[in-house]
Protein backbone atom coordinates (compact mmCIF):
# COMPACT_ATOMS: atom_id res chain seq x y z
CA UNK A 1 0.00 0.00 0.00
CA UNK A 2 1.71 3.43 -1.03
CA UNK A 3 1.80 6.29 1.78
CA UNK A 4 -1.21 8.69 1.26
CA UNK A 5 -0.09 12.51 0.09
CA UNK A 6 -1.57 15.41 1.70
CA UNK A 7 -1.25 18.90 -0.43
CA UNK A 8 -0.18 21.93 1.54
CA UNK A 9 0.23 25.69 1.44
CA UNK A 10 3.76 27.03 3.35
CA UNK A 11 2.39 29.54 6.22
CA UNK A 12 5.67 30.13 7.28
CA UNK A 13 9.43 29.09 7.09
CA UNK A 14 11.92 29.22 9.49
CA UNK A 15 15.67 28.87 8.77
CA UNK A 16 17.10 29.06 12.65
CA UNK A 17 15.37 26.44 14.31
CA UNK A 18 16.24 24.62 17.43
CA UNK A 19 16.32 21.82 15.18
CA UNK A 20 17.12 23.22 11.95
CA UNK A 21 15.00 24.85 9.12
CA UNK A 22 11.86 23.43 8.88
CA UNK A 23 8.34 24.90 7.17
CA UNK A 24 5.13 25.37 9.04
CA UNK A 25 1.85 24.27 6.33
CA UNK A 26 -1.90 23.90 6.44
CA UNK A 27 -4.33 21.19 4.95
CA UNK A 28 -7.54 20.92 3.90
CA UNK A 29 -7.38 17.22 4.48
CA UNK A 30 -5.52 17.63 8.59
CA UNK A 31 -6.76 19.50 11.34
CA UNK A 32 -4.23 21.85 12.12
CA UNK A 33 -0.97 22.71 10.68
CA UNK A 34 1.59 20.12 9.61
CA UNK A 35 5.41 21.10 10.53
CA UNK A 36 7.81 19.46 8.41
CA UNK A 37 11.89 19.81 8.44
CA UNK A 38 13.87 21.49 5.21
CA UNK A 39 16.85 19.14 5.69
CA UNK A 40 17.43 15.97 3.99
CA UNK A 41 16.54 13.45 3.95
CA UNK A 42 13.00 14.86 4.85
CA UNK A 43 13.34 17.67 2.86
CA UNK A 44 13.50 15.90 -0.87
CA UNK A 45 13.37 19.05 -3.25
CA UNK A 46 16.72 21.07 -3.99
CA UNK A 47 14.56 24.16 -3.48
CA UNK A 48 13.23 25.62 -0.36
CA UNK A 49 9.93 26.76 0.41
CA UNK A 50 8.32 30.25 0.61
CA UNK A 51 5.18 31.08 1.96
CA UNK A 52 2.52 30.24 -0.33
CA UNK A 53 4.21 27.88 -2.33
CA UNK A 54 2.02 24.23 -2.52
CA UNK A 55 4.12 21.51 -1.28
CA UNK A 56 3.20 17.38 -1.34
CA UNK A 57 3.54 15.96 2.32
CA UNK A 58 3.77 12.06 3.21
CA UNK A 59 4.01 9.98 5.98
CA UNK A 60 2.01 12.48 8.31
CA UNK A 61 2.17 11.40 11.87
CA UNK A 62 0.30 13.54 14.91
CA UNK A 63 2.49 14.74 17.81
CA UNK A 64 1.72 15.87 20.69
CA UNK A 65 2.47 19.66 19.06
CA UNK A 66 0.85 18.53 16.21
CA UNK A 67 1.30 16.80 12.91
CA UNK A 68 4.86 16.14 11.53
CA UNK A 69 5.67 15.20 7.88
CA UNK A 70 8.25 12.71 7.61
CA UNK A 71 8.47 13.64 3.69
CA UNK A 72 7.90 16.67 2.05
CA UNK A 73 8.50 18.45 -1.63
CA UNK A 74 7.55 20.85 -3.86
CA UNK A 75 4.00 20.67 -6.15
CA UNK A 76 5.44 19.79 -9.80
CA UNK A 77 3.80 19.77 -13.08
CA UNK A 78 2.75 16.14 -12.51
CA UNK A 79 1.07 16.27 -9.27
CA UNK A 80 -1.60 19.18 -11.31
CA UNK A 81 -1.99 16.41 -13.74
CA UNK A 82 -2.25 13.59 -11.31
CA UNK A 83 -4.58 15.55 -9.51
CA UNK A 84 -7.14 16.16 -12.06
CA UNK A 85 -7.49 12.78 -13.60
CA UNK A 86 -8.54 11.62 -10.19
CA UNK A 87 -11.11 14.51 -9.92
CA UNK A 88 -12.23 13.47 -13.52
CA UNK A 89 -12.80 9.40 -12.33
Amino acid sequence: MSEKTYRAIVQRVVLRGRHGPYAVATSEELEGSVTVSLESPVWQDSVMPERGMYLILSQVRKKRAGWRAFSGRLVQPPDELNSKEQREQ
